[in-house]
C-alpha cells in the first residue's frame, strides 16, 4: 500500500513503558515491571516472589519520585500528544494507538480501540529507538500474546537509532542549548542513555550498539564536540553499561567545565528526565562546582521527530523499502 492509498486502513500502535498517573498506581507499576521476565529472568515462582521484594523495597522512593511530579507520571499525556501529532501527520489512512506494557492503557485496552477501528493492516511502532529485549521485546511479546487469535496482519518496526528525523530533532533542541552555554566556557557534552546490565548486553542485547549508533550521528551531524555517552537509572547491585552518568557529572563538575545533558534514548519526558536529570543530576552536578548546568529536552512531539515517525510508517509499507538513510527500518 503506498502512503497515499484512501482505499485501506493502516493502525500504528505505539508502544511505551507506562507510568502511574497517580500515587496509588506506583506499587501495581513497580510489581508489573519487575515481574516482566524480559527484565527478571528467573522463573516463576521466584520471579514473583523477587518482584513483590524488590517493589517493596523500592516503593518509599518511588513515592517520593513522583511526588516531586505532582502525583505522577506525565509519559501517558506526552505519549498521548505524540500519537495526535503523528495521526496528523499521516493523514486519514491511519490511526494512532497508545500501548503500555506497565500501566494502562496495556495491550488489551489498545487492541480493543484498534479492532473497534476495523483495519486492514497494524503496525506496531515502538517509542524506543534502539533496541533492546528488555523494552521493545517485551512489547512485541505482549501484544503477540494478546493477539493470538487476531485476524488483521500485523508487522513491526524494530528500531530506529540514526533515524534522520529523530537525529535532526535532538540537533535542533541542542543548537541554541549550546550557544548559551558557551558563555560559561567550553561545555562537556554528556550523551546520556538509560543503561542496561552487562549480562543483558552480553547476553546479545542490542541496545548498546544501538545506542553508539545514536550517538554517533548525533556528532557526525553536530560536527567536533567535547563528548562523553554515559549511561544513566541504574539499579541493583550488577554492573551495568558504563561509564555512570553521575561519574561523568562529578569529573566535569570537578574540572570547573558547563554540562550540556543530552537523552538520546529518551524522546518524552518522564521521571528519568524531569527527576533524575533536572533534579538530582543538576544538585550533584552544582554540589561538585559546575558553573552552569543545562539539559536538552527530549524529542517529544518536534516536527522532525513526528515526520520521521511518519516516514518510518511509510517506508515500513513500501514494498521495496525505498526512503534509506533518513527512514531507516532494522531489526533487532
Amino acid at each position: 500500500m503506498g502512503q497515499g492509498s484512501q482505499t485501506t486502513k493502516t493502525a500504528v500502535v505505539l508502544l511505551n513503558l507506562g507510568g502511574p498517573k497517580a500515587l496509588d498506581e506506583v506499587e501495581p507499576f513497580l510489581m508489573s515491571l519487575f515481574s516482566d521476565p524480559a527484565i527478571v529472568t528467573l522463573p516463576n515462582p521466584f520471579r514473583y516472589v523477587l518482584a513483590k521484594w524488590i517493589t517493596k523495597k523500592r516503593l518509599p522512593e518511588a513515592h517520593h519520585i513522583y511526588s516531586l511530579l505532582g502525583g505522577g507520571s506525565p509519559l501517558l499525556e506526552n505519549t498521548e500528544a505524540q500519537a495526535t501529532a503523528l495521526s496528523k501527520e499521516l493523514g486519514e489512512a491511519y490511526r494512532v494507538f497508545v500501548s503500555m506494557r506497565h500501566a494502562a492503557p496495556k495491550v488489551n485496552h489498545a487492541l480493543d480501540q484498534v479492532n473497534a477501528y476495523r483495519p486492514d493492516k497494524v503496525i506496531l511502532l515502538p517509542l524506543y529507538p534502539q533496541y533492546s529485549t528488555t523494552t521493545t521485546g517485551s512489547a512485541f511479546k505482549a501484544w503477540e500474546k494478546a493477539t493470538k487469535d487476531f485476524p488483521c496482519q500485523t508487522t513491526t518496526i524494530h528500531s530506529y537509532p540514526s533515524q534522520g528525523g529523530f537525529v535532526e530533532a535532538i540537533g535542533d533542541l541542542f543548537t541554541p542549548i549550546y550557544k548559551e552555554a558557551l558563555s560559561h566556557g567550553t561545555p562537556r557534552i554528556l550523551l546520556t542513555a538509560h543503561g542496561l546490565p552487562e549480562k543483558t548486553i552480553r547476553a546479545g542485547d542490542p541496545y548498546q550498539s544501538h545506542v553508539e549508533e545514536t550517538a554517533g550521528a548525533f556528532l557526525e551531524a553536530q560536527g567536533p564536540l567535547d563528548a562523553v555517552l554515559c549511561y544513566q537509572s541504574r539499579v541493583g547491585r550488577l554492573k551495568w553499561t558504563g561509564p555512570y552518568t553521575e561519574d561523568e557529572i562529578v569529573r566535569a563538575s570537578q574540572e570547573k567545565r558547563p554540562l550540556i545533558v543530552v537523552p538520546l534514548s529518551f524522546v518524552s519526558e518522564h521521571s528519568e528526565t524531569l527527576v533524575e536529570l533536572d533534579m538530582t543530576y543538576k544538585k550533584l552536578a552544582l554540589e561538585k562546582g559546575c558553573p552552569a548546568y543545562f539539559r536538552v529536552p527530549t524529542v517529544g512531539c518536534h516536527p522532525s521527530f513526528i515526520k520521521g515517525l511518519a516516514e518510518l510508517v511509510h517506508l515500513h509499507l513500501s514494498p521495496c523499502g525505498r526512503g534509506r538513510p533518513s527512514g531507516r527500518v532494522r531489526g533487532p
